[in-house]
C-alpha cells in the first residue's frame, strides 16, 4: 500500500482538484459580457454588427453565450439594422430567439426611431434634410414590405404630422392622391414631403413612382399646398425626385 500524502501532496492534489472543478463549471466565455461592455464604453457604435446585438441581447438572454445568436441573426438578415426591423415571426424561425427576444429587438427599434423623430420634430424641414434623411432612414430603409409615409408641414416647414398612409407587398403600394388631399386639408398643412421605401435596396425611382407623384402635386396645386420633395429610401442610400429633378 502507498503511504498516504503529506500535507504539502495533499494541499497540491487538492488544489488541482479544485481548479480542475472550477475550469469545468465556468464557462469559457466567463467574462466576455463585461470586456464587451468596456469596449462598447470606448467605441460606442463603433463596433461590429454582431457585438452591438450581443449587447441587446445580453438582457434579453442572461445566461447564455449569445455571440453565436448575434452572428446567425445578422447572416440571416443582413446588418443590426435589419434584424432590428425584421417582423418578429422571421425572427423567431432562428433557433434561440423566443417571442420575448423579438419583442425586446422591437423595442430597440421603436427606441431609434423615436430618437430619430425628436431630431426633426421642431426643426425647419427644409434647412434640415441631413436629419430629416437619418430619421427616414431609421423609419423605413429596412421594413420588408413597402411602407408610403407622408410628413405634413406647416407654413413654417415646421412638422405636423408623420403618417404611414399604406403598407403594401415587397413592391407596391397604393397611393389615392386625394386622399392624401383630404388628409392635408385636415391638418391645415400648407406642404408636404412623401416618403416610401423600396425593400429591393435600391431606392431608384420607378415611372411608377414618378407618375403617381406627379399626380399628388396635380391635385395639391389648386389646394396651394406643396410638395417639397419625394424620397425613396433603400438599404443602399436614397433618392430625391425632386432632386433627380423629376418634380
Amino acid at each position: 500500500m502507498a503511504p498516504p500524502p503529506d500535507d504539502a501532496e495533499a494541499g497540491l492534489f487538492a488544489d488541482s482538484a479544485e481548479t480542475a472543478a472550477l475550469a469545468k463549471e465556468t464557462p469559457h466565455y466567463h467574462g466576455h459580457r463585461d470586456r464587451l461592455r468596456e469596449k462598447f464604453a470606448a467605441a460606442g457604435d463603433a463596433l461590429p454588427d454582431y457585438e452591438l446585438l450581443e449587447l441587446v441581447l445580453f438582457r434579453a438572454i442572461p445566461r447564455r453565450d449569445v455571440k453565436p445568436l448575434a452572428k446567425a441573426l445578422v447572416a440571416r438578415f443582413g446588418s443590426f439594422a435589419e434584424v432590428l426591423s425584421a417582423e418578429p415571426a422571421r425572427l423567431m424561425e432562428v433557433p434561440g430567439v423566443s417571442a420575448g427576444v423579438a419583442s425586446d429587438l422591437k423595442v430597440i427599434e421603436a427606441a431609434g426611431r423615436r430618437l430619430a423623430r425628436g431630431a426633426i420634430r421642431e426643426r425647419e424641414l427644409l434647412t434640415s434634410w441631413g436629419a430629416l434623411h437619418e430619421y427616414l432612414r431609421a423609419t423605413m430603409a429596412f421594413a420588408p414590405r413597402e411602407e408610403f409615409r407622408i410628413l405634413f408641414l406647416d407654413k413654417r416647414n415646421h412638422l405636423i404630422a408623420d403618417e404611414v398612409q399604406g403598407r403594401g407587398t415587397v413592391d407596391h403600394t397604393p397611393v389615392y392622391p386625394r386622399e392624401v388631399a383630404r388628409r392635408a386639408l385636415e391638418l391645415s398643412a400648407t406642404a408636404i414631403i412623401l416618403a416610401h421605401n423600396h425593400p429591393s435596396g435600391d431606392p431608384t425611382p420607378s415611372s411608377a413612382d414618378v407618375a403617381m407623384t406627379r399626380e399628388i402635386v396635380t391635385v395639391l396645386t389648386p389646394l396651394k399646398i406643396v410638395v417639397h420633395d419625394h424620397v425613396i429610401l433603400g438599404r443602399n442610400g436614397h433618392a430625391s425626385l425632386k432632386g433627380l429633378k423629376l418634380i
